[in-house]
């Protein structure tokens, strides 16, 4: 059973909420915060990007860089930006895009939970950004990101939040500059205890995003235990914080791809050998109708590649050995980027990048027309379901085969450990 944790969370006041909460820490790169910082100095940026406002060319991974953001912290909390609830609360967090809303549970959950499988993963981590934000944890003694969550919708919590959603007036409601919603209700004492009963009946839960997050957390209250000697299980550092959102509300956008090169072949080469296992065929459009269809940008055209019929067996590709490995990011790493561009790790080759599916296929026709990369694949997005069979069956997506949007806003909750 899943166990969920109320937490006195540290919060912006009312009338500083819309300029404290932030992008998520890792989707925006250096210059992009140091403008946001610049023009709203309040930006929980400062928080979870401390670099910023250290001088330029600092190391992000910089012991100084940790110190910054404790500093920072501290500050909106004696500036009365940031307050804290007086006693445990559950709270509810919707986001509306597009006039598509989904509303979830927002709290603490706890670590063991994810060490011991009830929360499950799909994506493997790297090493130095466990690290990065580890040290954030440990320094500021605070969770200042959420873990985004999703389960198989139970109808007691979806009756109850829709209850409190439509009777209540949120803490927070406002409009960021992407145009996503944002609304924060907190759940009444009384009620508290009724979310924490109905949500044991949920078996399993599942990271959609925040996979470092997630294990930084882990590591952080391995730290913790081992410095205290009066470890009981009770303390804050055994729960991590994450928003928690039923499956059937979740959209997944595409994560596609673009490589540099070619790996020295010409155009036409490329497509020969790419032609040996798919079947190609021009097309008019840029993004797939259907699960099975890779769209594929190069000098300036759009083709369209299909696995052969010879290559498959009742649709599934005949090498796929594993519930992931029938996703199509996973075929197109095993057929294509892998064996003909020679990209053995896309986590860390340098000749792939990756391009979420919010900005649409033009922004791949632009990479590819501006010369810096050599062809574009757009990807048919993996769906919640897919997501949860693998992640059920203890294997791992490809990375970067998942585009949640939109994405959490950082600094509306804190949690203090």
């Amino acid at each position: 059973m899943a166990i969920l944790h109320p937490i006195k969370a540290l919060r912006p006041a009312p009338d500083r909420a819309s300029r404290v909460a932030s992008p998520p820490y890792d989707v925006v790169n250096e210059e992009e915060v140091r403008r946001i910082v610049k023009d709203n100095p309040l930006s929980y940026l400062r928080v979870t990007r401390a670099e910023t406002d250290l001088p330029e060319g600092v190391d992000p991974y910089d012991r100084a860089v940790y110190e910054k953001a404790k500093t920072n912290l501290d500050e909106l909390r004696a500036d009365g930006t940031l307050i804290e609830d007086e006693t445990p609360s559950v709270y509810l967090y919707q986001l509306e895009r597009l006039g598509r809303a989904q509303t979830g549970i927002f709290a603490a959950f706890s670590v063991d939970d994810y060490d011991n499988d009830v929360i499950l993963k799909h994506e493997k981590t790297r090493r130095k950004k466990e690290d990065d934000r580890t040290n954030h944890i440990l320094t500021t003694n605070a969770q200042t990101g959420a873990v985004f969550l999703t389960y198989r919708a139970i109808a007691e919590i979806d009756e109850a939040v829709e209850r409190i959603v439509s009777e209540k007036p949120p803490l927070y409601d406002f409009v960021a500059e992407d145009g996503v919603a944002h609304r924060l209700w907190r759940v009444e004492h009384g009620l508290t205890q009724r979310f924490v009963s109905a949500l044991g009946g949920a078996e399993k839960l599942y990271v959609a995003d925040g996979h470092h997050r997630i294990a930084s957390a882990s590591r952080a209250r391995a730290a913790r235990r081992k410095e205290n000697p009066g470890h009981n299980g009770s303390e804050e550092y055994n729960y991590l914080l994450a928003a928690l959102f039923p499956a059937d509300q979740l959209e997944i956008l595409p994560y596609n791809r673009v490589a540099r090169d070619l790996g020295g072949m010409s155009a036409s080469e490329f497509l020969d050998r790419v032609a040996e296992d798919f079947d190609v065929a021009s097309c008019e459009e840029k993004a797939p109708k259907r699960h099975g269809t890779i769209c594929l940008y190069l000098e300036g055209e759009w083709r369209r590649i299909t696995l052969k019929e010879s290559q498959t067996e009742n649709g599934v590709p005949k090498d796929a050995k594993g519930v992931g490995d029938r996703l199509d990011v996973a075929t197109l790493q095993r057929r294509v980027l892998d064996p003909i561009l020679g990209i053995t790790d896309p986590r860390a080759d340098e000749r792939i990048d990756f391009v979420g599916g919010v900005k649409g296929t033009d922004e791949l026709e632009r990479l590819v027309d501006s010369g810096d990369y050599a062809v574009a694949f757009s990807m048919y997005p993996v769906a919640v379901e897919e997501l949860m069979a693998v992640s059920d069956a203890g294997e791992m997506m490809p990375p970067k085969s998942t585009w949640f949007e939109p994405k959490l806003r950082d600094g509306l909750l804190t949690h203090r450990i």
